[in-house]
């Protein structure tokens, strides 16, 4: 059955259609990744479905009853509201009743337990327990905790951009609703939080339709693709990868049926000149069958980004690192960092956001200076350093000018020199496009132009911060591939998973502290090596690791060995349990219970009912949402349980 659907839509901004009478139907549990250009018509596509936008012809209809909830690349908020009064907004009285227990909480925890104050709380534990609450207070939790929202009582007004992107999304995911649309959802989120997302929607039993450019993500969550390309919108019916192959055997097609095309137009071109005499003996169908064939025109070529730039010459030495620190404050970013760059580096750094990636690259570039250390930049280096910012970039400038300004001419790879203009077209700004104003490109455009003058500079060190925020998938793709044949080093902070394993023969992960520790191998080789650890509880090391002592010979540390404390560091008091908490404790413990009394009896039911297809989907859902809320619970309870043990010395 369509919960959405899309009748003839048709979208047109200025000179060229985004896309014009298209249609499509979205069922019920349907996951959706849309992907396609900047500027193809991605963004505003789902706008349109979210009803935040209207088309210029056609018209969505959605199912009645359907609650919907849309995350947009940049979410309005209101800077006077606290994060607690935001992630609860809602016309819904479970969520507003949440919201008043979670203050009233805070009230208790900051030392007001007055009377008043505990029989309210008691009050709307009551009204939690009548009407299924504790469910949605719970999910919340869990959902604050693993996308780092931890301030409940600061102000919209007074945090980051990637801070109320991750407090929207929080209130998108608690909310629950049937339709869940999300615009760049991994966006100013680490590679973990990232992992903890792809697998919470995975689960989400809704509809759900996002735009992301992190592809194992795509290929993880999604069931169906959109591909937005031309004007038109293609529908594939299964991952990621089921879309890769099915686009491959479309080339593959085409491909073919072009060159018999060519082939039928020189033979009918051939006959055609044998002359007026022999023409005249043929039919005329045959005559106008040919002019007809020659006069279609044929199929516009698809746009690709192509990076086709060189490189200055390297010397033997690049840049070296030499005991640097950095703090602000009393939070240690780095802490006596040395490692020697070399030519045929590819490093990519990973970490919690705020940990010191992006100072670090700064450090390199002399944007910021260290406290203490020095780093020492080779003769031979040319560094292109494409920031997160795109700092670069003036609004008010022409994009032909931004260009012109690095060169008028840029020598390809292939020892060809081509102008600004043209290079400007390999990425994709048609020439009317280039006598625009940079301000009115969209995102991906921006970051597309800002990577296209960082290349032009011809560097030998490329430092890249983020690349793949608002950048295409055609785009990265081209990248990757400009990065297999780059002479250089290159250091990436990403937390796209997929780029890393592409770009990347080596992990720096940035921890607490200032420490940094590496990994050989790419991100996926990181992940093998970091979960056992994970697994079997191990601390992050605090011995240094001295130059050349990793399994890959790299010349890295961190720590000095006058620092160096064999002993491990003294564990921090352990906290007693708030009220709230306690409470919370109990009543997780309770919800388990009543859980796994419950998965069995669905399982009896379900094999009683298996000729009755209405009832068995309702067990299924059942079942679902219950395993969903117990894995939830369980790691809630485990968490509660260890404090509790650890505060009591061990008795419960």
């Amino acid at each position: 059955m369509n919960i959405v659907s899309l009748e003839n839509i048709s979208k047109n901004y200025g000179f060229r259609p985004l896309f014009e009478n298209v249609t499509l139907g979205i069922e019920d549990r349907d996951k959706i990744g849309m992907i396609g250009a900047n500027g193809s018509g991605k963004t505003t596509l789902l706008r349109i479905i979210a009803g935040v936008e209207v088309p210029d012809t056609g018209r969505v209809v959605r199912a009645k009853g359907q609650t919907l909830a849309y995350l947009s690349q940049n979410p309005p908020y209101d800077e006077n509201l606290t994060v607690l009064e935001t992630i609860f907004a809602s016309s819904s009285g479970v969520m507003q009743t949440i919201r008043d227990y979670e203050a009233v909480c805070h009230d208790v925890a900051d030392g007001k337990d007055d009377d008043a104050t505990l029989s309210r709380m008691s009050d709307l534990q009551h009204e939690l327990e009548m009407n299924g609450g504790w469910d949605i207070e719970a999910n919340a939790r869990a959902v604050l905790t693993r996308l780092d929202v931890t301030d409940t009582s600061a102000l919209m007004g007074a945090l980051s951009g990637g801070q109320r992107k991750r407090v929207a999304l929080a209130h998108e995911l608690i909310f629950k609703p049937d339709i869940l649309i999300l615009d760049e959802p991994t966006n100013h989120l680490d590679a973990d939080t990232i992992e903890w997302l792809e697998s919470y929607l995975a689960r989400y039993t809704g509809v759900l339709l996002l735009v992301t450019h992190d592809r194992y993500f795509l290929d993880r969550v999604t069931s169906r693709i959109f591909e937005v390309d031309r004007g038109t919108v293609q529908n594939f019916n299964g991952n990621y990868a089921y879309y890769l192959e099915k686009k491959a055997e479309q080339e593959e097609l085409r491909a073919t049926e072009g060159h018999k095309r060519e082939q039928l137009i020189k033979k009918e071109l051939a006959w055609l000149r044998r002359g007026a005499k022999a023409r005249t003996r043929k039919s005329k169908h045959r005559i106008a069958a040919a002019y007809t064939l020659m006069d279609t025109p044929k199929e516009q070529a698809k746009g690709e980004v192509d990076i086709a730039i060189g490189s200055k010459r390297l010397g033997s030495k690049v840049i070296e690192i030499n005991n640097v620190a950095k703090s602000y404050g009393e939070n240690t970013l780095i802490r006596d960092f040395t490692y020697l760059l070399k030519r045929d580096d590819r490093i990519g750094i990973i970490g919690a956001n705020g940990s010191g990636k992006t100072t670090l690259l700064d450090m390199i570039t002399g944007r910021v200076a260290p406290d203490v250390g020095e780093i020492d930049i080779g003769t031979t280096v040319h560094i292109g350093y494409y920031d997160q910012e795109s700092r670069a970039l003036n609004d008010d400038e022409r994009v032909i000018d931004y260009i012109r300004n690095v060169a008028e001419y840029v020598t390809t790879n292939e020892g060809l020199q081509i102008t600004a203009g043209k290079m400007l077209e390999r990425f994709l700004f048609e020439p009317a496009a280039q006598y625009a104003v940079i301000g009115n490109l969209s995102g991906g455009e921006r970051r597309r132009l800002y990577l296209l003058r960082i290349l032009m500079g011809s560097p030998n060190v490329l430092l890249l911060d983020e690349p793949t925020n608002d950048l295409d998938i055609p785009t990265l793709i081209a990248l990757e591939e400009y990065l297999d044949d780059f002479a250089g080093a290159l250091i990436v902070v990403s937390h796209d998973r997929y780029f890393l394993d592409r770009t990347i023969d080596n992990v720096f992960r940035f921890t607490a502290g200032g420490r940094v520790r590496e990994y050989p191998g790419d991100y996926s080789a990181y992940l093998a090596a970091h979960e056992p650890e994970q697994a079997a509880g191990k601390a992050e090391p605090s011995a240094p690791v001295r130059a050349g002592s990793g399994s890959n010979g790299r010349h890295v540390r961190t720590g000095s060995d006058s620092d160096w404390d064999p002993q491990p560091a003294e564990k921090p008091k352990p906290k007693k349990l708030s009220f709230k908490e306690q409470r919370e404790f109990e009543t997780v413990e309770l919800r388990i219970a009543e859980t796994e009394k419950r998965l069995p009896e669905i399982e009896k039911e379900l094999t009683a009912a298996a000729s009755d297809a209405g009832r068995v989907h309702e067990l299924f859902i059942e079942q679902q949402e219950l395993n969903t809320r117990l894995e939830i619970d369980l790691s809630r309870w485990t968490e509660l349980a260890e404090r509790l043990e650890e505060f009591s010395g061990g008795n419960i």
